[in-house]
């Protein structure tokens, strides 16, 4: 059994162009075309539809209520097309769409929230959801399009790719290191209170690093909020390590044992590999790089050699 024709988005140019002159030789010379074309491509646009879209007579085609209905319908069409036109033609078919984009509590609210507004000006039609919860989102699930983590994926459908390194020091409040007995050595800071993360909340293996410091130091304060870690160590309450590039914009901060203690740990981006092409996915990805690279003398101090 032979199948009927089916008509394509070029026949409702030659119905709409009908449509709107009532002239067949009036719609060839718009398309640029013969009237011998243009009374073709109705046929078979009527053929495929089933239904009688105009009537003919000497005066020309007519439409019928059917062909009046259809082109509510056509005319939506030519809208849509011509709107992806200009997207296309302007580059803004990456700028649509939302992303939901995983990451350290420490990178959303003192890297990215700094440079959030560059993001809104050059994507203003990416819709963006940020997600700082302490856990590891699931790329799998669909939890999140990025996640933003400190240690790279093994294995699975990932594509990962390093952001930067970042830098970690001791740092404790000029009033608090003040009032407090001096520190010369690494031995020195465990006469002191340590704020740190929950042991056992830690979420990534990349956090857990006042081992790196000091085998047997044990912190006093714990929390799993590096905002609230930070705040305390202002308040004067013990020494805390936190990333350089956001205890260096606080100058009652005061680092310890700098030549001595200086942690350096990554960030990596990572997505489904099906997403990696995405343009929406593409764009914040990019993005992200970019935003990096300005900040750079912040997540990889002056003292580093490159």
């Amino acid at each position: 059994m032979n199948n009927p024709p089916q008509f394509t988005w070029d026949d409702l140019q030659f119905f709409l162009a009908v449509a709107r002159t009532g002239q067949l030789s009036t719609a060839a010379r718009q398309l640029r075309t013969s009237h011998a074309t243009v009374s073709r491509r109705i046929d078979r646009l009527e053929f495929a539809l089933k239904v009688k879209l105009f009537e003919r007579n000497p005066r020309g085609y007519v439409m019928t209520a059917m062909g009046a209905r259809f082109v509510e319908t056509a005319e939506k069409m030519e809208q849509e097309t011509e709107r992806l036109r200009a997207d296309l033609a302007d580059g803004a078919t990456i700028q649509r769409g939302v992303v939901r984009l995983s990451a350290p509590e420490g990178f959303s609210n003192f890297f990215f929230a700094r440079v959030l507004p560059r993001f809104v000006a050059s994507h203003p039609n990416l819709s963006l959801e940020l997600v700082t919860i302490q856990q590891i989102m699931s790329l799998s699930r669909k939890e999140a399009d990025i996640t933003v983590v400190l240690d790279e994926p093994k294995g699975g459908p990932y594509f990962s790719d390093k952001l930067t390194d970042y830098h970690l020091q001791v740092y404790g409040s000029k009033e608090y290191l003040q009032r407090s007995a001096p520190i010369t050595c690494r031995d020195d800071l465990l006469e002191h209170p340590f704020i740190s993360y929950i042991e056992e909340m830690i979420f990534a293996p990349g956090l857990d690093y006042l081992g790196d410091v000091h085998p047997r130091i044990k912190p006093q304060f714990q929390s799993s909020s590096i905002f609230a870690q930070l705040t305390a160590t202002r308040n004067g309450l013990g020494l805390c390590v936190l990333p350089y590039f956001f205890a260096s914009r606080y100058p009652e901060l005061e680092r310890v044992l700098p030549d001595e203690v200086d942690l350096r740990r990554h960030y990596w981006i990572t997505c489904h590999r099906d997403l990696r092409q995405s343009p929406r996915v593409r764009a914040v990805i990019d993005f992200l790089h970019e935003a990096v690279v300005g900040e750079d003398v912040r997540f990889i101090p002056p003292w580093v050699k490159r």
